[in-house]
């Protein structure tokens, strides 16, 4: 199967611009489809979890719309973008709940969002930044260790055994994720320039 004749399905999480996702793959040839039907998401060959906001919003949107069994069932390799990637964490300390507990995640990537400790530096954490990895995971083909990718965030995922890329804002942090078919960025990848790209079209690739 080329690339361009994948079914591509971004799951529409109720809260994300996706315009600017879906024109990312429009760029690479794939026509991606925008779904939250269980029967478009289960016969996707690749699916993207996009997601802008805070988590207790996206997680309240995702178990409203019924999304959460069918995410943490998928078997076709699926890329979460910024909050989109937050979300396949275990759970997260942005708006923590009225007992001042977190936030439960959909717990398919080990590790914790926490708020960013970065000292004098200023959050969000805005702007481009380097990533830093090493250059052996077919995701990241081609995308030299050390390639600028543009964020928006003040919340991150600590760094675990299923990193593949980190990031230093202050400390260290997940910039990617994977875990068997589940992949994260951290980043936007669609506001990246080639590197983006690059790191969308090896998604597409996978």
């Amino acid at each position: 199967m080329t690339v361009s004749n994948q079914k591509l399905v971004i799951i529409d999480t109720g809260c994300a611009n996706l315009a600017s996702v879906r024109m990312a793959f429009e760029r690479l040839g794939v026509q991606p489809q925008v779904s939250r039907e269980a029967a478009d998401i289960e016969a996707a060959d690749k699916l993207i979890l996009p997601g802008v906001g805070t988590a207790v919003a996206a997680m309240k949107n995702l178990n409203e719309r019924g999304l959460v069994p069918l995410i943490r069932a998928a078997r076709q390799p699926l890329l979460g973008f910024c909050l989109g990637m937050q979300m396949l964490a275990e759970a997260s300390e942005e708006s923590m709940n009225d007992e001042g507990g977190l936030i439960d995640c959909l717990g398919i990537v080990p590790g914790k969002i926490r708020l960013m400790e970065v000292g004098n530096l200023r959050l969000p954490h805005m702007g481009w930044n380097q990533i830093e990895h090493d250059e052996t995971h077919p995701l990241l083909k081609g995308i030299p260790s050390g390639s600028y990718f543009y964020f928006v965030h003040s919340y991150a995922l600590e760094v675990t055994g299923a990193t593949l890329a980190t990031c230093d804002y202050g400390q260290p942090f997940t910039a990617i994720v994977g875990r068997d078919n589940f992949f994260g960025a951290q980043f936007h990848p669609e506001r990246s320039g080639p590197a983006g790209a690059r790191l969308l079209q090896n998604f597409l690739e996978l």
